[in-house]
């Protein structure tokens, strides 16, 4: 797991439970580093939202088992866990009529001191994001009027505007349609190349072959693997965490890669 380099985020033997509740999950480890992709695979239910939470630090409690760039996430304060970890929940809704360009200021809040304005700074750091996901004709946009993959994109682009070392993203194709969630990954593909650390959840195994990089599968009984693609997504793995007995893996020659695929009788 992890690249020469040191890790952005890192989850050492982590486990957690629910008050009075059902543990969630156990003996997680996980590193991230610089340009490094981590996909999460696993059924519903497994976990995946919660362990990105304990990562982002928004549990009520922060856990022990997070570290950020070396240090424990739970010495770090609200604004210095923003200014290093971006992360895109669930499609998001917006309470208030914004402009796309007006609700990405807002995103600059964490490089911001408390009752300042924005700077020159700032709207440049709002502009090159509209500029790399190519959101120019959504900037005037009310954010109340965006189809699903159009709020994603900002969604993204808001988190990109924090500068973050690396970036956590929970399901971002969720809800989509095909062309939006190829668009979606290919966003995180040009983030990763621009140095910053992901980690993203999917149902999709497909969407982890593309990605490439690593690859973890959080099963039904809370334990996660994680290795390279080519290492992790097997076929009698998946048809396990997703209970379809026909599942395949098939390498189709066209595209370069394999493709996951099941019948229906």
């Amino acid at each position: 797991m992890g690249g020469q380099d040191a890790p952005i985020i890192e989850a050492r033997d982590g486990s957690f439970s629910y008050p009075r509740g059902h543990q969630v999950f156990s003996h997680v480890d996980l590193t991230v580093s610089a340009g490094e992709v981590l996909t999460i695979l696993g059924p519903n239910g497994a976990g995946k939202s919660t362990l990105l939470d304990c990562l982002a630090g928004l549990t009520p409690h922060r856990v022990p088992w997070v570290f950020v760039e070396g240090r424990p996430i739970a010495e770090l304060s609200q604004r210095a866990c923003a200014q290093r970890i971006g992360y895109v929940s669930q499609m998001q809704g917006v309470s208030f009529d914004y402009t796309v360009r007006d609700y990405l200021v807002m995103g600059r809040s964490s490089r911001l001191d408390m009752l300042s304005r924005p700077k020159d700074e700032d709207f440049a750091a709002v502009e090159e994001a509209i500029g790399l996901l190519q959101i120019e004709h959504l900037a005037g946009k009310s954010m109340q009027q965006m189809s699903g993959g159009k709020r994603q994109q900002v969604q993204i682009a808001r988190v990109l505007v924090q500068e973050p070392a690396v970036m956590l993203l929970d399901e971002p194709t969720n809800h989509l349609d095909f062309g939006n969630q190829i668009k979606i990954l290919r966003i995180v593909k040009q983030l990763a190349e621009r140095g910053i650390g992901i980690v993203m959840t999917t149902h999709m195994p497909d969407h982890a072959i593309m990605l490439r990089g690593q690859v973890g599968i959080l099963d039904r009984a809370g334990c996660l693997r994680v290795g390279s693609a080519e290492d992790t997504i097997d076929e009698g793995i998946l048809r396990d965490i997703y209970q379809v007995d026909d599942l395949r893996l098939v390498y189709v020659d066209e595209v370069g890669r394999e493709a996951c695929l099941a019948g229906i009788p």
